[in-house]
């Protein structure tokens, strides 16, 4: 008999979510996006569609987060790449797999929380559908969005020393779920002390996105040339962001805004407030890249984004206040 041939294992998170997803559509002849575009020139704009998936025990631990939180927060995760894309959210379409252990009541909250981001950001068509579950609780969202062809127009392409902008700080929600994380390791069947992490755990439980920062675009008459939505991490998005334009970037430490709550905390559980900002996660944060010419327009009108770096030819790197650039390697997986 010959020799059995061995077989190659190479883990995910050596390659990280960019490579893996590159490989896998290597060759396919499709292109893998965040969203997807649908022309209707009969409506007058774009479709822009997109898909969320959020599992019990990966995404959220249901041992401290509310269901009615989860259920705001799963509907936001899937607008916020509409938002990227500059589009209006339209529709929600849910497909929520249940366990046995859940009964109507728990959906009911999840629901209530649903319905509630739909009416805060005018979401025309919501649907649901309950599935069975053999492993706790699962959310998938479809999320459409409309792209009006007038704006489409208007937005410019990305070039080099292009200003990358986000619109607010960074490692809040991380360092809400380590305090969450934290507590749960250390329950003893007293009521935890969270009041001073009020915070970080209102940005890790019920982020928000402005609804109106489309018309704040509209209004000033400039659109950005990419849009990227920020819940793994700002190294994940940037790394994207370069992937998908063929570019790299400079992202200045400095300029990258933090909550003094944040840092705190950051200081007293001994977590590097960097790392959570590249690496960490459920920052629900809009990362727009405008042209270099809009930089004071951006200063005048747009107030609620910081420039936090700008596109290069290649590499993308996190510029410390010395100047020393530093590799972004976010894998984007754990």
């Amino acid at each position: 008999m010959g020799k059995k041939k061995e077989t190659t294992r190479t883990e995910i998170k050596e390659l990280g979510r960019i490579k893996a997803l590159d490989r896998l559509f290597e060759g396919s002849g499709f292109v893998n996006s965040k969203t997807t575009i649908l022309p209707d020139d009969k409506d007058g704009c774009n479709w822009i569609t997109t898909n969320k998936i959020m599992m019990e025990g990966v995404d959220f631990d249901l041992t401290y987060t509310p269901v009615k939180y989860l259920g705001y927060k799963a509907a936001l995760y899937a607008m916020g790449y509409i938002y990227a894309r500059c589009a209006k959210p339209y529709s929600l379409d849910f497909s929520i797999g249940v366990s046995s252990k859940f009964s109507f009541e728990h959906i009911d909250w999840l629901w209530t929380g649903i319905r509630a981001a739909a009416k805060t950001h005018s979401v025309e068509h919501l649907t649901l559908d309950l599935v069975p579950s053999m492993s706790g609780l699962m959310i998938s969202c479809t999320a459409s969005g409309k792209l009006d062809l007038s704006v489409a127009e208007k937005i410019p392409p990305l070039s080099p020393n292009s200003l990358i902008c986000i619109n607010g700080n960074l490692g809040s929600a991380c360092m809400g779920f380590y305090v969450l994380e934290r507590e749960k390791a250390a329950f003893t069947g007293a009521q935890p002390q969270l009041e001073k992490y009020k915070y970080p755990l209102s940005q890790y439980f019920t982020p928000e996105i402005d609804p109106s920062v489309l018309e704040y675009f509209r209004e000033a008459g400039i659109w950005p040339s990419a849009g990227y939505f920020i819940t793994r991490g700002l190294g994940d998005a940037v790394l994207q962001m370069a992937k998908d334009n063929g570019c790299g970037a400079n992202i200045f430490l400095e300029k990258i805004p933090v909550a003094p709550e944040a840092r705190a905390v950051s200081e007293e559980i001994n977590i590097d407030i960097v790392t959570a900002i590249i690496n960490g996660g459920d920052d629900c944060r809009l990362m727009y890249v405008f042209p270099l010419e809009y930089h004071d327009k951006i200063r005048k009108e747009f107030p609620f984004l910081e420039i936090i770096g700008h596109t290069t030819k290649e590499g993308c790197f996190l510029v410390s206040p010395d100047g020393n650039p530093l590799q972004i390697k976010a894998q984007g997986w754990q």
